[in-house]
């Protein structure tokens, strides 16, 4: 029987061997002889295998076919140590709503659409697994059609992140991405309260629309003083309509938000809606190492840091190459940081950034240590 990798799948040399399936955003460590058999796959031809179990296992997880597959797969080359996997790139600061707990302001940097095909191309050879289209709103860039076409043409997962206010059924059935990811905080008076009136039933019916395109749909969450007591009911609604994942997240308290005290909420209230959320997220890292291990950013100014709100310490900039700046990024070990209770593998000691803003950027993130109740401890 001849098999061929299948056209969402993509081979990986990570710190092990891989398979990537883009669509299902699945990831499956190889050993070398399963990762052979699988490059021989990749060819045009094909290969041939007896029947086995590991072929029975990979056609079921949707890493081969027996249809014949004819697609250009990039170049397979060894990722840096520890690997680049996760890319937020912000590529303008251009919004059409002002929220309350905004991080940017009022900016209007933008990249190009030359910046943004050299940055893809390099996560893409850095063996790069998803990226994160953000903004401001993305779909405000002045020319988002001609990212939108280059998409396909990469062999990463696609995530656009957007308010979900300016997407139209036309919009989302041209979107050249693998998922669509909508902010939801709170339900209609405390998201409104937050991001302006209207808003909540815009970004509700941009869920439909997505999900009546066969979209992939996930939503993203912020807690704050507003919708503290909404989070059972978007479980259910998020639930209902076929949200694949639910992130729920603290916002750091910068930009507009230290000028909103009513929606800023204390360490010891905020850390228990933590435990909110459902679906995937990131993939299995390594232990001993704190939170951002696979991850940086690239700012619609062109700095590359370890995530949107380093962008002032940045390791560099689009003109320096992703590769070279990702080398400077020193990750940050949990035995550098001043913690040592006993949760601090599955809390990997929670955004270093926040923390900073606490105080110490080797201390604790009191929101996380409330999630795991030792905030007194």
């Amino acid at each position: 029987m001849r098999y061929f990798l299948a056209e969402s799948c993509v081979l990986k040399h990570l710190e092990r061997p891989s398979a990537y399936v883009i669509t299902t955003d699945e990831l499956y460590e190889l050993d070398e002889e399963s990762f052979t058999l699988l490059a021989g796959c990749a060819s045009a031809e094909g290969c041939t295998s007896e029947r086995s179990g590991f072929i029975d296992y990979c056609l079921n997880e949707g890493i081969l076919t027996t249809d014949m597959v004819s697609v250009k797969r990039p170049p397979l080359l060894k990722s840096p140590d520890p690997s680049l996997r996760y890319l937020e790139l912000q590529i303008t600061e251009r919004c059409n709503l002002r929220c309350a707990h905004c991080y940017i302001g009022n900016g209007s940097h933008e990249l190009s659409v030359a910046t943004v095909e050299k940055v893809l191309r390099e996560f893409e050879s850095l063996q790069g697994l998803r990226v994160l289209i953000t903004g401001g709103e993305p779909l405000l860039h002045g020319r988002f059609d001609e990212i939108n076409r280059m998409l396909p043409g990469f062999s990463v997962r696609k995530v656009l992140f957007t308010n979900g206010t300016l997407l139209s059924r036309e919009i989302v059935e041209g979107l050249n991405v693998d998922e669509v990811q909508i902010s939801i905080d709170g339900l209609e008076s405390a998201h409104d309260s937050l991001r302006g009136r209207g808003t909540f039933r815009a970004a509700m019916e941009a869920i439909k629309l997505s999900k009546a395109s066969r979209m992939k749909v996930s939503v993203s969450t912020m807690v704050h003083g507003k919708n503290l007591g909404d989070f059972d009911e978007m479980e259910n609604l998020f639930t209902e309509l076929g949200v694949s994942d639910w992130t729920v997240d603290v916002p750091c308290i910068t930009g507009r938000l230290g000028d909103n005290p009513e929606f800023q909420v204390a360490p010891q209230v905020a850390g228990k809606y933590l435990h909110y959320g459902f679906g995937g997220g990131v993939h299995e890292s390594p232990p001993g190492f704190a939170c951002g291990l696979h991850l940086a950013c690239v700012s619609a100014g062109g700095r590359i840091a370890r995530c949107t709100f380093y962008a002032d310490r940045s390791a560099g900039t689009v003109e320096d190459g992703l590769k070279e700046c990702w080398r400077r990024i020193v990750p940050v070990r949990l035995s550098e940081l001043d913690c040592d209770c006993p949760e601090i593998e599955s809390c990997r000691g929670g955004c270093r950034y926040r923390a900073g803003l606490l105080g110490n950027s080797r201390g604790k993130d009191l929101f996380r240590c409330a999630l795991y109740d030792i905030i007194d401890k």
